[in-house]
């Protein structure tokens, strides 16, 4: 797997919420699609571990942050508009 191309992507979540499984789901799927064998993604529950949140910055939830490549880029949602999460985190096929 060439590391370069690899995308590192971490969910936060709060709790087993619809909106939080979507979110989930929604990335697997995007990934599955457009990044197969490229991506690892991170899911952080804020409910176990809520001084994350402010470690990292996180003022809403779902968010996903694409920690590499760098720069770091961030989303808030449940992923759903599939087209705005590919343009914004730069996900597309490269």
């Amino acid at each position: 797997m060439n590391e370069q191309k690899l995308k590192k992507l971490v969910l936060y979540v709060a709790g087993q919420t619809p909106k939080s499984l979507a979110a989930i789901s929604n990335l697997r799927r995007i990934c599955e699609e457009h990044l197969p064998g490229r991506y690892e993604i991170e899911v952080i529950d804020l409910r176990e571990n809520p001084k994350l949140a402010r470690e990292h910055n996180i003022v809403a939830i779902p968010t996903l942050v694409r920690e590499l490549p760098v720069p770091l880029r961030k989303i808030i949602g449940d992923l759903s508009d599939e087209e705005k999460v590919l343009v914004n985190l730069r996900l597309e096929n490269e």
